[in-house]
Parts: structure tokens; C-alpha cells; sequence
């Protein structure tokens, strides 16, 4: 089968086709003919070698992909037929033509969405629920700040957050971005970061408040405006680093809050625990989408052996939305 490769840590160029052996799923595992896989953050991270797959995943970039079951390994207990239409939660090796996954990480695609589209589902929809809600206990008529408003992550985190009755603010680098969040993901405040200190205009829009609940992927830049934006009882959620892992933190400033800073990671989890969220995910989110309360931008969709230009497209920052490759 065709699958990606990085011949070496750098920029897109890295990334190579080869043809390499299917792979057989062991105990537990089913196979997966993939139709479309998700591109993330960390993809780029592991091309530009920051950010290893964890032991025994597969070396092929690819944290997400749909596609339809093609069979099983032994010991299977999750209710699936060779043919059903499904997305997967991978620590690795999306990016090729067929992929062995734990059946717990796997789930049927939601009503209403295309096999394509479902793509974009699996990490996002794990990453923002597992952290709003499971990790943060995101409540009703909370305020939540959510960084990056039209990445893949924060298109859904703002949807989902508001589908759930929190108040949501966010941030863009761009008028056009700006826009986006408030007239088509619903975010009640969308702050120009390029432009303002986006406490302060959270503050002043927000009667006063800051957030109770921070999502940020920037990490060590944004650390100290991160707290400074904090509401008293305040829960800061790092799932990044964009902006560095070395940060100065004021710890009377943290402890005057009572406020907490979690750090988290989904890809290095046991699969035991990613079941626990993908079940989790099944029965909060995709009922969502599947009345159309959560809505899925894509940005664009490339071929498989236009890879390179998919992850230049991407660290351009120029995409709203998901980026997919199509296999």
C-alpha cells in the first residue's frame, strides 16, 4: 500500500510516498480502508522531529482518518461488518491507504456527515470534549477563552462550548477570522490578538471577568496573559505549544486565584482511556452534528500525493478549518 514517510525531520519536502506492507490488525485491532485523513498540529511537530509517535505506534504521520472497515483482528468485540462507514482516533499512521486501530477508538460516522468531511472528526472532537468537559468541567454559563478560533480544534471547541450553555470568547489573528468566529462558529466575544491584549478586551467585554476556563495550544508565550486572564477559581487547559515549552509563571498570582493550570496530551494516552473518551464522544457530540447544531469546516482537501503542498497550505496559517488529505 501507498503511505507517507518522513525521510527526515525538517519542512514538507521531508515528506515522502512509499510502498510498504498492509498492515495486519493484531488482538482487538480492526482494519480500516481509509477514504480521508485529518492533518494536526502534531503532524507537523513529528515532520519537523519535536514530537515522536509513542512506542510501538506507527512511524506514518496521521492522528485521524475515516474510512470503511475492511476486517478484523482477534478477539473483536466492538459490533462492526466489513463495509461500515467509520472514524478513528490513531496514535499514528493515518496517512496511508489502510491502518490498524484499537476497536475502542473507533466509531461510526454521525448522521448526516459525509465519509470525507468525517475526517476532521475523531482527534478534534476527542481533544476539545476530553479537555472542556471531562478535564475542566466546563459548566452552563461558564466563560470559556479558546485560542486559535479557526483552527481545527477551535471551530469545534467554540461550537461545542456554546451547543453546551457556556459563554464563549475567542481568538484570531484577522479581521476575516474575527468574523468567522461570531457570525459563523457563534463565539460571543472574538478578540484580533494582533491587535488588542486579549485579557484586557475579554475583561472589557465580559462586565469585568475574565475566563474560567482557558483551551490554549500556544503554551510558554501566552502563559503569562493566560493567567493574568483567569477568573478566581480559574482552570488553564495547555494542549500546545506553539509559542514554546519555557514559560515564567507567577505562582501568587496563580494561588490569589485559586486557579489551576493542567497540562494534557490525547495521542500518548493507553487505549484503554481513549475508548473511555471516544464513548464519551459518541453520545455528547455526535448527536451535535448529526442535527446540525455543530457544523464542520473544511479548509481544503488534498490528494494523497500532494502532501506536501497540503502541509505547506498548512503551516501557512492561511486555512479556516480542517485540512484533509484524500486517499
Amino acid at each position: 500500500m501507498k503511505a507517507v514517510y518522513i525521510s527526515q525531520p525538517g519542512g514538507p519536502e521531508a515528506l515522502e510516498i512509499r510502498n510498504v506492507p498492509r498492515p495486519v490488525p493484531g488482538p482487538g485491532e480492526v482494519l480500516i480502508d481509509v477514504v480521508a485523513a485529518g492533518l494536526n498540529r502534531a503532524d507537523v511537530q513529528q515532520r519537523k522531529g519535536y514530537y515522536p509517535p509513542p512506542p510501538g505506534a506507527s512511524e506514518v504521520p496521521g492522528l485521524e482518518v475515516s474510512g470503511r472497515i475492511a476486517g478484523f483482528g482477534p478477539d473483536v468485540a466492538k459490533p462492526f461488518s466489513v463495509g461500515d462507514k467509520v472514524v478513528a482516533l490513531l496514535a499514528g499512521g493515518g496517512y496511508a491507504e489502510q491502518v490498524a486501530v484499537p476497536a475502542g477508538q473507533v466509531l461510526g460516522v454521525p448522521e448526516g456527515v459525509d465519509l470525507v468531511t468525517a475526517a476532521a472528526l475523531p482527534e478534534v472532537a476527542a481533544t476539545v470534549y476530553s479537555n472542556l468537559f471531562m478535564t475542566a468541567q466546563l459548566q452552563r454559563g461558564e466563560t470559556v477563552l479558546i485560542h486559535g478560533a479557526t483552527g481545527g480544534i477551535g471551530t469545534m471547541a467554540v461550537q461545542l462550548a456554546k451547543a453546551f450553555g457556556a459563554k464563549v470568547a475567542t481568538t484570531a489573528g484577522t479581521a476575516e477570522k474575527v468574523s468567522t468566529a461570531t457570525a459563523f462558529l457563534g463565539a460571543d466575544i472574538a478578540i484580533n490578538y494582533a491587535e488588542e491584549d486579549f485579557g484586557e478586551s475579554l475583561r472589557a467585554q465580559n462586565g469585568g471577568r475574565g475566563a474560567d476556563v482557558i483551551l490554549d495550544v500556544v503554551g510558554a508565550k501566552y502563559l503569562k496573559q493566560n493567567v493574568d486572564a483567569l477568573a478566581d477559581y480559574g482552570r488553564l487547559i495547555v494542549i500546545g505549544l506553539q509559542g514554546g515549552t519555557k514559560g515564567e509563571l507567577d505562582l501568587g498570582k496563580l494561588l490569589r486565584k485559586r486557579a489551576a493550570i493542567v497540562g494534557t496530551a490525547l495521542r500518548p494516552r493507553p487505549s484503554e482511556e481513549k475508548a473511555v473518551i471516544m464513548n464519551a464522544v459518541r453520545e455528547a457530540v455526535w448527536p451535535l452534528l448529526s442535527d446540525g447544531r455543530i457544523k464542520v469546516l473544511v479548509a481544503k482537501t488534498f490528494p494523497l500525493d500532494q502532501v506536501r503542498a497540503a502541509h505547506e497550505y498548512f503551516d501557512s496559517g492561511e486555512h479556516m478549518g480542517k485540512v484533509l488529505l484524500v486517499i
